[in-house]
C-alpha cells in the first residue's frame, strides 16, 4: 500500500488538459473579502509556495478543533452548573479561525501571484477544504454544547451532515457542469462564527442561553441558520445551475443516473452511520460524540477527495468508496447485537483506519501529481533546477 497508485493514468492525462473554471457572485466575497485578500497577500514573500499557505490554514483549523477538544470534550463545557471554557480560548480561536479562513482566501490569490497554479493547488485547496467541514462544525458546537440550554448530539449530527452535503453540492455541480460555483454560505458563516466567538469571550456563554427572539434560542437560530443557509440558497442555486447547464447543453453526464453517482457514496454513509446510531447498545453518540463526528467527517472527504479528482480529469466518479465495507460489517455487528464493551472499541478502530486511510490517499495522490507535473507541493523550485 506504501507505493499504491490511486490517481490512474487517464486522470493523469485529464489533469493535462485541466483548466480551472469558477464563478463567485457573493457580494461579501466579491467586495469585502477580495479587496482585503488583495491586500493581504502583499505581506507574503514571492518565494513562499501557495500550498504551505494552504496548509497552514488548515493546521490552523485542526488545532481549534484539537485546543477545544482539551477545554470541552464532550461539549458539556457551555452547559450550565458545569465548568465554562475560559473567554481567552474563544479569543485564540475566533482569532485562528479568521486567520484561517484568510489563508484559504490568499493561497490562490499567491499562486497568480508567483505564476505557480497548478491542478494540485486545487486540488489541495478543496480536498483539505472537504476534511475542515467536520473541524469547523464541531468547534463550533462548543458554543452552545449540549444539555438543557444546548443541542442535542443527535441534533448536531444531522446539523454536521447539511454542512457536509451542502460542501459537496458545490463539486457535485462542477463534476456536470464544469464549473465551480462557489457557495455564498461559506464567507458568510466563516465571518459570523468567527465574530461569534468574540462575542462570547465578551459576554459569556450564559449569554447564550437568554431567548434571541420570544421563545426562540439562541441554539434555535443556530440551527435555523445552517439548515435556512443549505435549503434557501446552497441547494436552489445548485440546482438553477445544473438547469441552467442542461438548458444549455453542456452537462458533462447526460444520463441521471451518471449525474447522481457522486452522491451514492456519501448518502450511503449517512445512511450507515444513522442506522448504528439508532442501533447502538450503548448508545455510541451519546458517549463518544466527537469521535463519531471525526470518523463520518473523515470517510465523508475520503469520497469528496475522490469526487474532486474525477471532476477535475473528466472522469467518471467511483460509485462506491471501499472504506464503507468496514463500516458496513460494523453495523452489522451493532445490529447483530455486539457487546456495549466492544461497540466503543469498534469505533476507534474504525475512526483510525478512516484516518491512516485518508492520510495514506492524500499523501500519494499529492506524491503522484507532483512527480506528473514535476513540482515540489511545498516549494516554488522545479526539481530539474536543484
Amino acid at each position: 500500500m506504501a507505493g499504491y497508485e490511486y490517481v490512474s493514468p487517464e486522470q493523469l492525462a485529464g489533469f493535462d488538459k485541466y483548466k480551472y473554471s469558477a464563478v463567485d457572485t457573493n457580494p461579501l466575497s466579491l467586495y469585502v473579502m477580495h479587496p482585503f485578500w488583495n491586500t493581504i497577500v502583499k505581506v507574503f514573500p514571492t518565494w513562499l509556495a501557495p500550498n504551505l499557505i494552504t496548509f497552514s490554514g488548515f493546521l490552523l483549523v485542526v488545532f481549534n478543533f484539537l485546543f477545544m477538544t482539551y477545554f470541552d470534550p464532550d461539549f458539556y463545557a457551555s452547559a450550565p452548573g458545569h465548568k465554562h471554557v475560559p473567554d481567552w480560548v474563544w479569543v485564540v480561536v475566533g482569532i485562528l479561525n479568521f486567520v484561517a479562513y484568510t489563508l484559504d482566501g490568499v493561497d490562490g490569490k499567491q499562486a497568480r501571484r508567483t505564476n505557480s497554479s497548478t491542478p494540485l493547488g486545487e486540488l489541495f485547496d478543496h480536498g483539505l477544504d472537504s476534511w475542515s467541514c467536520v473541524y469547523f462544525v464541531v468547534t463550533v458546537y462548543s458554543i452552545f454544547g449540549r444539555g438543557t440550554t444546548g443541542v442535542s448530539v443527535f441534533v448536531l449530527y444531522l446539523l454536521l451532515w447539511v454542512v457536509l452535503f451542502s460542501f459537496i453540492l458545490s463539486h457535485w455541480e462542477k463534476y456536470n457542469t464544469g464549473i465551480l460555483f462557489l457557495p455564498w454560505g461559506y464567507d458568510i458563516s466563516q465571518v459570523t462564527i468567527s465574530f461569534v466567538y468574540i462575542v462570547t469571550a465578551v459576554v459569556g456563554v450564559e449569554a447564550w442561553y437568554e431567548p434571541f427572539l420570544f421563545n426562540f434560542l439562541y441554539r434555535d437560530l443556530f440551527a435555523t441558520m445552517i439548515i435556512g443557509c443549505a435549503i434557501c440558497m446552497t441547494l436552489p442555486m445548485s440546482l438553477l445551475n445544473f438547469f441552467r447547464s442542461y438548458k444549455n447543453n453542456t452537462l458533462k453526464h447526460n444520463s441521471i443516473y451518471e449525474a447522481m453517482v457522486p452522491f451514492f457514496s456519501p448518502c450511503l454513509l449517512f445512511i450507515l452511520s444513522t442506522v448504528w446510531i439508532l442501533r447502538s447498545p450503548s448508545d455510541i453518540l451519546e458517549i463518544h460524540p466527537r469521535i463519531f463526528y471525526f470518523m463520518v467527517g473523515t470517510a465523508f472527504a475520503n469520497s469528496t477527495c475522490q469526487l474532486i479528482v474525477c471532476q477535475m480529469s473528466s472522469t467518471r466518479c467511483p460509485t462506491l468508496n471501499w472504506l464503507l465495507v468496514p463500516l458496513f460489517l460494523v453495523v452489522m455487528a451493532v445490529n447483530l447485537g455486539v457487546a456495549s464493551y466492544l461497540e466503543s472499541i469498534l469505533l476507534y478502530t474504525l475512526t483510525a483506519v478512516f484516518t491512516l486511510a485518508h492520510i495514506h490517499y492524500g499523501v500519494r495522490v499529492v506524491k503522484q501529481l507532483s512527480s506528473h507535473f514535476q513540482i515540489y507541493p511545498f516549494s516554488l523550485r522545479k526539481p530539474n533546477s536543484d
